[in-house]
């Protein structure tokens, strides 16, 4: 046998959806990168990119386990002496939820010349009314 290798014409892409509240924030930016890299797939090729769309919604519900809303922290620099700023978990989600859900999922992709393509089908709704409902996505639960 031989192995098979998609070709970018071959490939399709499906839309999903899932509901942040549903599962914590760990296991949802799993599934979520598993979406968009394709690796559900049976066609899977590592050069190619196949991943599907995928719509969160819900991201100000997102639960994490835990001491996480106070102890996690992101961090920013300006790249000036000093510039160093610190924003706990429970503070970034109270001003854009999206950043945690997109900045969790960033870090689980592969860091290659792919990443900023499936970064981009990910779509990140503070509520549960979302703008995609003409593409009909599956629901994960």
């Amino acid at each position: 046998m031989k192995t098979y290798s998609q070709k970018g014409s071959e490939i399709n892409r499906e839309w999903y959806l899932i509901d942040a509240s549903s599962m914590p924030l760990g296991k949802l930016a799993v599934v979520i990168a598993d979406k968009l890299m394709g690796k559900s797939k049976p066609t899977f090729t590592p050069h190619v990119d196949n991943g599907d769309y995928v719509v969160v919604i819900n991201a100000k519900n997102i639960q994490v386990t835990g001491n996480k809303m106070v102890d996690k922290k992101y961090y920013s620099h300006s790249g000036f002496p000093g510039g160093i700023k610190e924003l706990k978990l429970e503070e970034v989600i109270e001003k854009d939820p999206k950043v945690a859900i997109e900045h969790a999922v960033k870090g689980m992709l592969p860091k290659n010349k792919l990443a900023a393509d499936r970064l981009a089908r990910l779509r990140v709704f503070d509520g549960a009314e979302h703008s995609h409902t003409a593409q009909n996505p599956k629901e994960i639960k």
